[in-house]
């Protein structure tokens, strides 16, 4: 295996205060496609013999500064080895073009992620777990369908990405002329790019915020582009993913095996939030009574991405849930 040379800040650049109850230090790994992944890693200080490891990444166009970190940061302080990885193309992970994504990669990213931490020394390979925010949440799913390594996964405020992709937002967009016409439109795109020779980003959330915009679009905005939740490196807060980048999610679907999960699984939901029908309705997918769906009241979408200022996040539920399963 190869390592691509990376270059990784060493200062505190987070959305989140550092925590002096955990030690934190930068750390790479690659992946079966040669990529090599950025990550932040924490560790409870003085920690003793092998440990419960988790990791965890999201949310879909975010960086580890942002939300996973701020997950994995709380876990480290519950007692547990925490990863918050930069997925492939994006953040301070390698890959090229930036600003691409694959739910084939993005899997294998959360799969290189637990190879990382069944051979570190302070883990126990034996009780790992992740946590998948947004539309990482539905990439944890996938994975946790094909990686038995994982003993429990923590899906929070999901995003169904390749049901956004085919059918839109709400489903708005769930016909064979609205699908004909994304595709046209983004195999017209395709071409253009070829040309030009460069890749047209889509845009992150939408800056200046528009007086009739929906609510979850303020929702979005009140987190990415501002004080609250921005960072640099954040595509989401910034220009974006590639236009062309969600080619594979419109001609694909997940969760096929969702049904065959033996491990445990938690998804957890604020109650309005405008992406709740995608953990209701992937929850019923799932068999065993090792399956919980948890509904935050009162919670929109981006209040379980840092609390919301009202500790929406149900931290404890979320370390219960782990030390029930990684035993």
């Amino acid at each position: 295996m190869k390592t691509e040379e990376l270059v990784l800040t060493r200062e505190w650049d987070k959305v989140f205060p550092k925590s002096e109850e955990v030690d934190h230090c930068k750390v790479t790994f690659t992946n079966h496609f040669g990529i090599t992944l950025a990550a932040d890693l924490y560790m409870p200080k003085n920690a003793e013999g092998k440990l419960p490891a988790i990791a965890a990444a999201g949310p879909f166009g975010a960086c580890k500064e942002q939300v996973s970190g701020l997950y994995a940061q709380e876990m480290a302080k519950r007692g547990f080895l925490a990863l918050a990885f930069d997925p492939s193309f994006t953040g301070e992970s390698g890959g090229y073009p930036r600003a691409m994504h694959s739910p084939d990669i993005n899997v294998e990213d959360f799969q290189a992620a637990v190879d990382f931490l069944s051979c570190h020394e302070k883990a126990d390979p034996e009780r790992i777990g992740i946590i998948g925010i947004c539309g990482w949440g539905g990439m944890a799913l996938q994975t946790a369908c094909i990686d038995t390594r994982i003993k429990a996964t923590v899906i929070s405020t999901m995003y169904d990405m390749s049901r956004i992709a085919g059918n839109g937002y709400f489903d708005s967009a769930d016909s064979k002329e609205a699908r004909k016409a994304a595709r046209e439109a983004i195999n017209a795109q395709r071409t253009e790019d070829f040309r030009t020779g460069s890749y047209k980003r889509a845009g992150g959330v939408v800056d200046p915020l528009p007086e009739d915009a929906p609510f979850f679009v303020k929702d979005y905005y009140d987190y990415y582009k501002t004080a609250r939740g921005y960072h640099k490196r954040s595509l989401n807060s910034n220009d974006g993913w590639n236009v062309t980048a969600g080619t594979s999610l419109m001609n694909m679907r997940l969760f096929t095996y969702a049904g065959e999960i033996d491990s445990a699984v938690m998804l957890i939901h604020g109650d309005k939030a405008h992406s709740c029908y995608m953990s209701r309705d992937t929850f019923k997918l799932l068999n065993g009574d090792n399956k919980e769906l948890v509904i935050i009241p009162d919670a929109v979408h981006t209040d379980l991405y840092d609390g919301g200022g009202k500790d929406a996040i149900p931290f404890a539920k979320i370390e219960t849930f782990f030390r029930t399963w990684l035993k």
